[in-house]
């Protein structure tokens, strides 16, 4: 646990339409390229922790916000989280923190965060936002129609949301996690304790059946953010754990079929979490994609 405590005590703070908001800010130094990571649902920057020592010695400047409704950010109870909102976040700090270029490192429901960005930077091409050098996508719900959510995120998105978000407990929680998870490469106790944490704090997991209504915004917006990934000038890579029943093998399936020149990367043996699951081989597949070797 001395670790986890070590990333929320060495974290900074921007303010986000009022709220704070938890980030980790790395990198070697040296001049170079800066790292954006957009971490997933339901966890949090601490997502990256397995990673972060690789990626601050290979970036100048690595940059992983906790979005709001999330982690150790604020999670305003009578708030509206949308993608958009969520994709505004990350502007407003690389803005604030005068990042011009930036590389992207995106998983789950940062996926999508980073499929906005994308829409955004064709939609503003020559304007003073942020640059996108390069998009790197861990498993996500790309295409609406291959995401096979959990049985607890369908309950979240449904009338009983905000029910189960209140009395649904640890067990539950663990339970649904683990689950998507490659069968040898599971958390260990500790592990889920951290990422229960993060859901909780702050009375979090109340806000649990607003935060997933990502999934029915990817069905409204996927001519926009499907487009995003074949419009991209910027290069994007996806590197996906085959054996993630949300958006494993099936996933990558669609993905080639739909966008073209795909570059992938699969991992047979990982689940849902390739940068937990499998770090060094997320790591070599990143770096090898940016056309440098590991550091």
């Amino acid at each position: 646990m001395e670790e986890f405590a070590a990333w929320r005590a060495t974290g900074r703070r921007f303010t986000h339409r009022g709220h704070q908001i938890f980030w980790r800010n790395g990198g070697s130094g040296v001049d170079g390229d800066t790292l954006l990571c957009i971490h997933g649902f339901p966890t949090a920057s601490w997502d990256w922790h397995a990673l972060w020592p690789g990626l601050c010695a290979n970036f100048a400047r690595v940059i992983a916000p906790d979005m709001i409704g999330f982690g150790w950010s604020a999670k305003p109870r009578h708030y509206e989280y949308t993608i958009a909102d969520q994709a505004d976040l990350h502007e407003q700090l690389l803005r604030e923190q005068g990042v011009t270029r930036v590389h992207i490192l995106a998983h789950d429901y940062g996926d999508t965060v980073a499929q906005e960005l994308l829409a955004r930077a064709a939609e503003r091409a020559g304007s003073d936002s942020p640059i996108i050098e390069s998009v790197c996508l861990l498993n996500g719900g790309l295409f609406p129609e291959t995401h096979h959510p959990r049985p607890v995120q369908r309950l979240l998105a449904s009338p009983l949301g905000p029910l189960v978000g209140r009395i649904g407990g640890e067990r539950a929680f663990t339970h649904a996690l683990s689950s998507v998870f490659g069968p040898n490469t599971k958390p260990d106790a500790e592990a889920m304790d951290q990422f229960w944490i993060l859901w909780c704090s702050k009375h979090g997991k109340r806000n649990g059946h607003k935060l997933i209504r990502y999934m029915a915004e990817r069905r409204r917006h996927r001519e926009r953010w499907v487009g995003a990934l074949h419009t991209s000038v910027a290069p994007i890579r996806l590197i996906d754990g085959l054996l993630d029943p949300v958006s494993g093998a099936h996933m990558v399936r669609r993905y080639r079929e739909v966008v073209p020149r795909p570059d992938v990367v699969e991992l047979p043996d990982v689940g849902h979490y390739p940068q937990l699951e499998a770090p060094e081989e997320t790591l070599r597949a990143l770096m090898e994609f940016h056309g440098s070797r590991v550091r």
